[in-house]
């Protein structure tokens, strides 16, 4: 293996303006985490809260 690092030819190097760059695969990625998160919320709310008694407050 060579450590030369592999020259592009400049005139097949597609650049894109940053007017171009619309980055909707991030955004669905974000909101499909955001929704795991809140679907793991509510998973863990009504399995640990619901239906349990609320501890009570020590006061000393």
């Amino acid at each position: 293996m060579s450590n030369v690092a592999r020259q592009e030819d400049p005139a097949s190097v597609e650049r894109i303006e940053h007017d171009e760059f619309d980055p909707v695969g991030t955004l669905a990625l974000i909101a499909f985490y955001f929704a795991v998160l809140v679907l793991l919320w509510l998973f863990t709310y009504f399995v640990e809260f619901l239906g349990n008694v609320p501890t009570p407050v020590v006061v000393a």
